[in-house]
């Protein structure tokens, strides 16, 4: 059965992963190759090295942290960053082997959503409002999610709408979700 086991984790359809601690233990090929590495590479290395910045690997480590331990599981879509830096949308879900100490041990898989949802450049903070905002979040959820102001969602949103020549949240996520961010 051991044999079964590995064969279905190294040819599983998305990228999987089994972290300590938020340190890579093992990963399958898809996985390596989503990022642009080889699994050798990756394992033992921090997962921060596939943020775009340590401060999203920061945020996001809190905010795993506080979901995993009310739900033991996390969903969401993110910007991650491949091998050289070169930035992709990311599906990612996650369970905690141990709600005690949520990021003690967990399975996650990452799947590549670059062919659905381009990547355009934006600030750390537009981006983090941009995926809220798809999320379904209002100014006030996406406010405490970030700590910081409903009205700073606000400004971060106003420019968005500015930039993608919208004059709605709708149209807003209708381009976020369609158009390269």
């Amino acid at each position: 059965m051991q044999d079964t086991d590995s064969a279905i984790f190294e040819n599983a359809p998305v990228g999987l992963l089994y972290s300590e601690d938020r340190v890579i233990r093992r990963c399958n090929r898809r996985f390596a190759a989503t990022f642009g590495y080889e699994a050798a590479e990756l394992e033992g290395q921090s997962l921060a090295m596939l943020y775009p910045s340590l401060d999203e690997f920061d945020t996001t480590g809190q905010h795993w942290v506080k979901e995993l331990s009310a739900h033991g599981a996390y969903a969401d879509e993110r910007i991650m960053a491949r091998k050289g830096g070169a930035l992709f949308w990311c599906r990612v879900r996650g369970q905690s082997l141990d709600p005690a100490a949520p990021l003690a041990r967990a399975v996650w898989s990452f799947s590549d959503l670059s062919a659905e949802r381009p990547v355009v450049p934006l600030s750390r903070r537009e981006r983090q409002v941009g995926m809220l905002l798809v999320e379904g979040l209002t100014a006030k959820e996406i406010a405490r999610r970030l700590e910081i102001s409903p009205r700073t969602v606000h400004v971060h949103k106003t420019r968005l709408m500015s930039r993608f020549g919208v004059r709605n949240s709708l149209e807003l996520v209708r381009c976020l979700t369609s158009m390269p961010l």
